[in-house]
């Protein structure tokens, strides 16, 4: 996973480093706070008592205080008096700077630094994600010794975006696609020829083709076609019959976890885009084989964006965030009729 080889980076640079995985289910804040704590109670024990650390110590339990954050592990309690009037307005954006900024200032009070890692952060609100953007400028404005690496699905550029304007300039957003062709043979062959195997070419082309390069993807076709060889060698009809096996598998979990969090509109707009192809497409001829207008379907491709199912690579265009699904969708609901042609 990226995020843990950045992770490992960062510590062997002495950064301290808080690892969140946002969701659906939970404000920004209650993620952060446990993370938070544990840094600002590592920085207090590293030497001498230290009025900075102690001082970021009381602006936690002020904003834990202010957001009204309850936890039912009585470990995270602080027995300690808040700061008042910091950090303390119960106002997301107004306090999570103060206590970013707190934090990276224990920090440089015990010669360190901090490393916030938020894998999945597509799926921050934009009040929090305004939040944690505006923190990260406090910082840098500051030169506060904090920094942050996100990960999440292409929807993120345009979540900043719409959540403050300046965070292109704030961030650099690269993109990780799919693997092109060389690339993605050698990192299916460079494993199996530490282990002793090998692939025929032939066999790695029709992994290329069939996962589009896609890297989870890429692993499980070759985990399949190294079971089903029956020597070190792997050929290509291995890797066409580990085709079935590795289908079935992401039916049954990777592509069956996401569909079942679909309500039935969702899924029917997500079918009318398996049913013009791959993608991408344009918002209007989904709408057109939903027998909807742009506006009525808009509300489903925004729930369906929030969801992660689906980016708009440009403007007016919609794509799955991962290959395969259309074609998945296609066997799980094989009798869809195109409402164009109903009555």
């Amino acid at each position: 996973m990226l995020l843990n080889r950045v992770r490992k980076m960062a510590e062997e640079g002495s950064y301290r480093t808080s690892f969140v995985e946002a969701h659906e289910q939970k404000r920004l804040a209650e993620l952060l706070v446990p993370h938070l704590r544990r840094l600002l109670l590592e920085f207090d024990r590293l030497g001498a008592l230290n009025e900075q650390v102690k001082r970021s110590l009381r602006i936690l339990k002020s904003f834990m205080s202010g957001l009204k954050l309850r936890y039912g592990d009585a470990e995270l309690s602080l027995d300690i008096d808040p700061e008042k009037g910091s950090a303390d307005s119960g106002d997301l954006e107004a306090d999570l700077p103060e206590l970013i900024l707190a934090v990276g200032k224990a920090a440089a009070a015990r010669d360190s630094a901090v490393a916030l890692l938020v894998d999945e952060i597509q799926y921050l609100s934009e009040p929090d994600m305004s939040a944690l953007i505006m923190s990260i400028h406090r910082a840098v404005q500051e030169a506060a010794p904090v920094v942050m690496v996100g990960a999440g699905l292409p929807q993120v550029v345009g979540l900043t975006g719409r959540s403050k304007s300046y965070a292109e300039r704030l961030f650099d957003f690269p993109q990780l696609n799919a693997l092109g062709e060389e690339d993605a043979v050698r990192a299916v062959s460079g494993p199996a020829e530490q282990e002793g195997a090998r692939f025929e070419r032939q066999a790695l082309l029709e992994i290329v083709r069939t996962t589009r390069g896609y890297p989870y993807f890429l692993q499980e076709w070759a985990y399949h076609a190294w079971n089903e060889a029956p020597g070190p060698l792997i050929r290509l009809r291995d890797v066409q019959v580990a085709t079935a096996t590795a289908l079935r598998r992401l039916d049954e979990s990777f592509f069956r976890v996401r569909f079942d969090r679909l309500t039935p509109r969702e899924k029917d707009y997500l079918r009318a885009m398996a049913e013009l192809g791959s993608g991408p497409h344009r918002s209007g001829d989904i709408a057109d084989e939903l027998n909807m207008t742009v506006q009525s379907a808009g509300p489903l491709r925004s729930g369906l964006i929030g969801k992660g199912m689906i980016y708009s690579p440009a403007h007016g265009d919609t794509a799955f965030t991962v290959p395969l699904f259309d074609e998945f969708l296609k066997r799980i609901m094989p009798t869809w009729r195109s409402r164009r042609t109903r009555p």
